[in-house]
This record gives C-alpha cells, sequence and structure tokens, in this order.
C-alpha cells in the first residue's frame, strides 16, 4: 500500500485484479468513498447503515466491507484547502473500486473536476445507468413499469473530450483559416463568429464500450443491445460508432449475437424455405428496385452471407441469441417513451448517453434515485456514484433521498460479484416504497404515504430486507 498523510486506511484487504479484469475480492475488502457535499453527509450514512446490513444479512458476518473515507468537493477544500486531493485519486485507483456522493464544483472554474481527473486516471471508458421502475414511484407517464434498461454511455471520447475554442480567439481563427483554406471546407456558415469544436470518435474506443455492453448483456440474460447513434448526420464518426459496432459483434461473438437484419433474412427463409436470394433480398430491402445493379448485388451477397449461418442460427435458432440492433437518436429517445419494451441495454456515444440516461431517469421517478457507475471493464476498476446535484439548502436537514447513492451501491456489490447483498438492497428498496414509506419528494406526490427523514429512509429499506 502506498504510504498516505490524509487518508487513513482501515484494515481490511486490497482488491485486486487478476487475468482479463476480473477481480479478486476478500472477505473485508476496503472500499474508498467520498461523502459528498450539501446533503452529501446525510446520503452517505443513511446508505452506508444499508450497506452494511446488506452485507451483515446476506453473509452472516462472514464478510464485511472496510469503509475508507477518501477527500473531495467542499469538505476536502475547507479541511486541506485543496478541492481534490492527489491522495484521493491514488486511492481509488489502488483500491480498485469506490463510491462517492454529490460534489460541489465551485462557481468561476479553477478547479480539477473529479470525474475527469478520476476518468483519465482509470480511463473509467463505460457511465453505467440502469434505469428501472419501482412500484409506487411517482412518474409522468403511464406505464413506467414498461422502463428497464441500461445504458453504457462512453465516457471518454464524443464532444465531451473538450477540444474546442471560443468563437474569434486566435485559435479558433487558425482552425477555420486550416479548414476553409488547406481541407477546403465551405460549410461553416459565420466563419467570422464561430467557436470551433473537434468531436473524436475512435473505433477503440467504440469497441471495448461495445464488448462490455454485449457481454453484459450476455451475463445477465438481456435481450437485445441497440447502438444508438445519429450516422444518418455525422456519417464518420456516429455512422462508425454503428459500423464499428456491429463489426465488433459479429467478430467477437458471432455465435451468440443475431442482427436485426439477419434476423429477418433468417426468418424468411424459415416461411419459405424455397425462398431465392435475390427474393429474400427484395423482403428486406422495401426500395430494392430503385437500388444500382451494385447495391442490389451488395444486398444478394448480404443474404448469402447470412445464410451461411444457417447451421448455428437457422431453424429458429436464432431466436434464443442475444439481437443486436441500432437507432437514430432522435428516434430512440421518442420509442423510449412510446415502446419502451422495445429497448433493453443501449450503447451510445457521450452526448447521446446524457440525454438519454436522464430523459429514462424521468420516467421513473427522476434522478433522485437514479444510479450511475464509471467503470473500466478491462482494469476492474470503477467508481459508483450518485447522478444529482448537492442541493444545498436542504444540508443537514436529515430530508433528502438517499436512493440514488443507495441504488449505486447495489450496482458495487453486483461488480463486487456479491449478488446477494445487491438483492437485498433491491428488496428492501422495493419494501420500503410499497409501504409508501417515502422521504418528501416522493411524499408530495404519493396518496396516502408516510413522510420520513432520509435516515428512516434507509431504516425502511432495512427492515424490508
Amino acid at each position: 500500500m502506498a504510504a498516505y498523510k490524509h487518508v487513513v486506511i482501515p484494515p481490511g484487504e486490497r482488491i485486486r485484479v487478476g487475468a482479463e479484469g476480473r477481480l479478486e475480492v476478500p472477505e473485508n475488502p476496503i472500499v474508498p468513498f467520498i461523502e459528498g457535499d450539501g446533503t452529501g453527509p446525510d446520503i452517505w450514512r443513511a446508505s452506508q447503515a444499508v450497506f452494511d446490513a446488506a452485507v451483515a444479512t446476506a453473509y452472516g458476518g462472514k464478510r464485511r466491507i472496510a469503509w475508507c473515507e477518501v477527500f473531495a468537493g467542499a469538505k476536502c477544500f475547507n479541511r486541506f484547502g485543496e478541492w481534490l486531493l492527489d491522495e484521493t485519486t491514488e486511492a481509488f485507483r489502488e483500491l480498485t473500486v469506490g463510491i462517492k456522493g454529490p460534489l460541489t464544483t465551485p462557481v468561476g472554474g479553477g478547479i480539477r473536476s473529479l470525474n475527469v481527473a478520476l476518468r483519465q486516471l482509470l480511463d473509467l471508458y463505460v457511465c453505467l445507468r440502469p434505469i428501472r421502475y419501482f412500484t409506487g414511484v411517482p412518474s409522468p407517464v403511464r406505464r413506467p413499469e414498461d422502463v428497464d434498461m441500461v445504458v453504457f454511455r462512453e465516457n471518454t471520447e464524443d464532444i465531451y473530450a473538450g477540444i474546442e475554442w471560443p468563437a474569434e480567439s486566435a485559435e479558433a481563427r487558425k482552425v477555420i483559416g486550416f479548414l476553409r483554406q488547406e481541407m477546403g471546407v465551405k460549410k461553416i456558415r459565420f466563419p467570422e463568429s464561430s467557436g470551433i469544436g473537434i468531436k473524436p470518435v475512435s473505433r477503440e474506443g467504440t469497441e471495448r464500450l461495445v464488448r462490455a455492453a454485449i457481454g453484459y448483456a450476455l451475463k445477465r440474460g438481456r435481450r437485445s443491445v441497440t447502438l444508438v447513434h445519429k450516422g444518418n448526420i455525422m456519417k464518420f464518426t456516429e455512422g462508425a460508432f454503428r459500423d464499428w459496432g456491429y463489426g465488433l459483434a459479429a467478430r467477437e461473438f458471432r455465435d451468440r449475437v443475431v442482427t436485426e437484419r439477419e434476423s429477418w433474412i433468417l426468418e424468411n427463409k424459415e416461411k419459405t424455405p424455397g425462398l431465392g436470394a435475390e427474393e429474400n433480398a427484395r423482403a428486406i430491402e422495401p426500395g430494392y428496385e430503385l437500388l444500382t445493379a451494385e447495391q442490389q448485388a451488395r444486398a444478394r451477397r448480404e443474404v448469402e452471407t447470412v445464410l451461411a449461418l444457417w447451421p448455428t442460427h437457422g431453424d429458429r435458432k436464432w431466436r434464443q441469441k442475444l439481437l443486436i440492433r441500432d437507432a437514430i437518436a432522435d428516434i430512440t429517445l421518442q420509442q423510449v417513451l412510446t415502446r419502451p419494451r422495445d429497448f433493453d441495454v443501449l450503447a451510445t456515444l457521450n452526448l447521446n448517453g446524457d440525454y438519454l440516461s436522464d430523459a429514462l431517469a424521468a420516467q421513473v421517478g427522476g434522478i433522485g434515485i437514479a444510479p450511475g457507475g464509471n467503470v473500466n471493464y478491462d482494469s476492474g476498476h470503477a467508481i459508483f456514484e450518485a447522478t444529482h446535484g448537492t442541493a444545498p439548502k436542504y444540508a443537514d436537514l436529515d430530508k433528502a433521498n438517499p436512493g440514488s447513492v443507495i441504488l449505486s451501491g447495489e450496482m458495487m456489490f453486483r461488480h463486487l460479484g456479491w449478488d446477494e447483498a445487491a438483492d437485498l438492497i433491491m428488496r428492501g428498496m422495493e419494501g420500503a416504497i410499497g409501504a409508501k414509506t417515502v422521504t418528501y419528494d416522493f411524499h408530495r406526490l404519493m396518496e396516502g404515504a408516510r413522510l420520513v427523514s432520509c435516515s428512516e429512509f434507509g431504516r425502511q429499506i432495512i427492515a424490508h430486507m
């Protein structure tokens, strides 16, 4: 273990990473945590009590978490004069898996973002956001129980890479000049007053995200993975994301997956055994007659390639495999409202994932109980987190809903392989909400509910385990 000046390492053992990113979790793992700012301390106390109770109940005292506090945000600044200690990032790196509450970002800048620093250090390339409904939670939609999705949001690329220059700056003028003079770009509508940003999307970044999403779906018995993109407009970034995703699925998971178009071709052949390649191509391409000769030939070759999978995928065997499909981002935002059962695991770029995860959270009760995690599925490193803000006006009132951190802890236990403890947390959450013993945010919208404090809500979860 590294020597720490401010971080106190409790008795316990490190979580280690074995072959292929597999975690080696001891019976008493040391887990770093940041309690958070604003409502963070209230939420953390309630959450830690739930975590400890779940572990004690699930394993009869044979396992326990050795909690290790690390520092960032306002508490860190007030105590040490820094918003983020280098020791904090080192502890998360060395101890592998951790959790944190909401953190303040001071007005005026000049602070390293904790999330950005940790993502860079540990290369936490997946923002993992599961979204499901708890019976009784107020919702703005008619059938929130139909929402049961997991968003795999790429965490390191896209416009969030932060490669941009302000309008009318020397740097922006230089980039615009290069684009116009050297690259022949004529599409910048107002070059003299435009800010410029660059959107990197790589094959490697795409493939590791899609690989993680497919692996997750297969491990948990999910039905489908949808690649969400805007490739009809951004063909060489978002379109490439789609193509690279399909390519990865076919190359690394061939016997366990089927694409949506492959399913159409196979089903056509099953319904009409004598169907030829051209007739099958016409069936999957409604505008077949309008295609060029080369495009028609390509469609026929696609049919022939798919039918070569008949030994492993034909005779309805494809129905038992994981479905890989894609959807345009704007249509997806509509259809997760109108047809939520069509979606299961969604793999998407950074910006689209940001929109989708928050829109889905609103359907099942809001971001106040939305869990999240930043994960590297290759190294095993992960930091789970509240997805909401600090709500400083409710600080120290024992009032806020601790659900986001509690459910993020449930995700953390599954990442550790402690599914029994995770199951108890879910059972407790379902029981507490089902009994209508809820914090103020739900109480004001639920008829016949009993208002409880943040800490009492945690105790109700424990009582229902």
